[in-house]
């Protein structure tokens, strides 16, 4: 029988708090799922293994009776004894195994969440076979509700639009509202996973997270950009065309005399409120003015006059 180190599984220390119990294992289970790894027994048994290491660290009296046990199978292996002669009864449980596999990873990947999990001759010596299983309760439950995460870009977030998902095999179409804000749970009522004995469906949890655009910048409501200004524009003035977050352009006034790095305020064209599309930040432009390239012969002769103006001016 091999005896398994469960701390040494999931990569923590004796001493760990449930929290990072939780964390290391959540983290080994999203790099090691099969829905991840399809058709890698390696992985699969990797998962059984660290599955099964969440099963009783995870149960403070699971873990409180692993820790007494190791403590006396360490005195015992030291005197020369091994697995198959240890005397396991002390220790098994009466009542208290879990034939089912308590960690739900739908919570990450929406899989089918039902079924039995293999567990170890060493996990069911321990906590007993077929005594120690629970029995199912026949009352109606309502499913898990499964997590998922789902990237949008900052334009997709400024405004909204179509998603098509897959969620235990039936297909979504899901509608993003304008205004979406990174760390945003929406949640779909009864698109989770079945129900027991005809409990409802639980619900699904979408976390959204926000990735940059180019171009653009997001400080809380307002959106900040850059936009290219024609030095003729910027000398004497006039209108110049500013692409916003949505791709679409619009004409603004340019003062004369508008130097590179000049901002300006387009009020309401930031980051809309979600669901108040009314309610918006506002948009800061900073110009950059273009110096104009490849001049013509004549160009370049009336930028001479002007610069020679100037200096005749300033005399």
């Amino acid at each position: 029988m091999n005896v398994k180190d469960y701390y040494k599984i999931l990569g923590v220390e004796k001493t760990a708090t449930a929290d990072q119990i939780k964390k290391a294992y959540r983290k080994l289970a999203v790099k090691y799922h099969p829905d991840k790894n399809p058709n890698d027994k390696a992985a699969e048994e990797k998962f059984k293994e660290i599955s099964e290491a969440n099963e009783v660290l995870g149960d403070p009296e699971k873990r409180k009776k692993y820790d007494q046990f190791g403590e006396n199978w360490k005195q015992y292996e030291q005197h020369g004894g091994n697995a198959e002669n240890f005397d396991w009864s002390q220790w098994q449980n009466n009542g208290g195994g879990n034939q089912y596999y308590s960690g739900n990873m739908n919570d990450f990947f929406g899989g089918s969440g039902e079924g039995e999990h293999d567990f170890s001759s060493f996990f069911e010596t321990l906590f007993g076979q077929s005594g120690g299983r629970r029995q199912r309760s026949t009352r109606p439950a309502k499913g898990r509700d499964v997590q998922a995460t789902m990237q949008v870009s900052l334009q997709e977030a400024y405004t909204g639009g179509g998603r098509h998902i897959e969620v235990n095999g039936a297909k979504l179409n899901l509608k993003l509202k304008p205004g979406l804000y990174d760390g945003q749970i929406i949640r779909l009522k009864g698109k989770g996973n079945p129900g027991i004995n005809g409990g409802e469906h639980g619900d699904l949890l979408i976390s959204i997270q926000v990735t940059p655009t180019p171009n653009f910048e997001l400080k809380g409501k307002d959106l900040y950009t850059e936009a290219p200004l024609e030095l003729y524009t910027a000398v004497l003035g006039g209108k110049t065309n500013v692409t916003l977050l949505s791709g679409n352009a619009i004409s603004m006034n340019v003062p004369a005399g508008t130097d590179t790095g000049k901002v300006f305020r387009l009020k309401g064209k930031g980051m809309p409120e979600y669901n108040h599309p009314d309610m918006a930040g506002d948009l800061y432009i900073k110009m950059v003015v273009h110096i104009p390239t490849n001049l013509s012969e004549k160009e370049k002769e009336l930028f001479t006059q002007l610069a020679q103006l100037k200096t005749t001016t300033n005399a």
